[in-house]
């Protein structure tokens, strides 16, 4: 079976010749240096995976569909979205590319009070969608994880009610326990999950305060202090874990 991976936006079906996007065409030429009748995946916008063969006309890349292939898609049976506070330097390119091997649905780049990174704009959202879809692909996945928009801190806490749970890892969190006690009790719910991390300066308490009584859950992750970008592959994966997806 062939493991290179390509996404297209459309539909298909057995038989369709599809037109790959540029990106992904350089790639097959010049990186992967693949030729006419060559096997590829295609994936579909229905999350579908095909077998199919490589048409390369110059710098244009088509495949030709053939069968869907058998097996589950790898993705999870849970709807993460990961809230990420803007990191300095390219960390959030770090952060995009493992969350979406690790498999969150949608990602939030979060301006909340102590961010200190500079504001995003188009050219950095798709950079962060093209290094999300590059991922996918490596990972084998059967969708890119959507990158919002920037939203700030309000705006954010305002959609907390769209979520079955949203959790917060805060240094000074006590009531809502540990990462373990806090997934393995809610390990019964099933419902859109919603993940906050904050900026390399923390939370505020004014906004823990806030988030808590927007229905925010706080929790601890140890007695160690976690770059943000460690900590928002850390309480993923746990929450992975804790629901045996891992």
């Amino acid at each position: 079976m062939p493991r290179d991976r390509f996404f297209i936006t459309r539909v298909g079906v057995a038989g369709d010749r599809v037109s790959l996007a540029p990106a992904d065409a350089r790639k097959l030429v010049t990186v992967l240096r693949r030729r006419t009748g060559d096997a590829v995946q295609i994936v579909d916008a229905a999350g579908v995976a095909f077998a199919a063969q490589l048409e390369i006309e110059g710098k244009t890349v088509h495949a030709v569909l053939g069968l869907p292939l058998p097996g589950e898609p790898a993705e999870t049976g849970l709807r993460i979205v990961l809230a990420q506070a803007i990191p300095k330097g390219q960390k959030m390119d770090f952060i995009v590319e493992k969350a979406t091997e690790l498999g969150v649905a949608a990602i939030v780049p979060l301006r909340s009070l102590r961010v200190t990174g500079e504001r995003t704009g188009e050219h950095k959202h798709e950079r962060w969608q093209r290094i999300a879809r590059s991922a996918a692909q490596q990972a084998g996945r059967a969708r890119v994880p959507t990158v919002e928009p920037e939203a700030g801190w309000d705006e954010l806490r305002a959609d907390f009610a769209r979520y079955d749970r949203v959790y917060l890892p805060w240094e000074d969190a006590r009531g809502g326990g540990s990462l373990r006690e806090r997934f393995e009790a809610d390990a019964g719910r099933g419902g859109p999950v919603l993940i906050v991390i904050g900026p390399e300066g923390g939370f505020s308490a004014a906004e823990v305060a806030g988030a808590e009584t927007a229905g925010a859950v706080p929790v601890s992750l140890g007695s160690r202090i976690l770059r943000t970008e460690t900590a928002a592959l850390v309480v993923v994966t746990a929450f992975l874990y804790a629901r045996g997806e891992l």
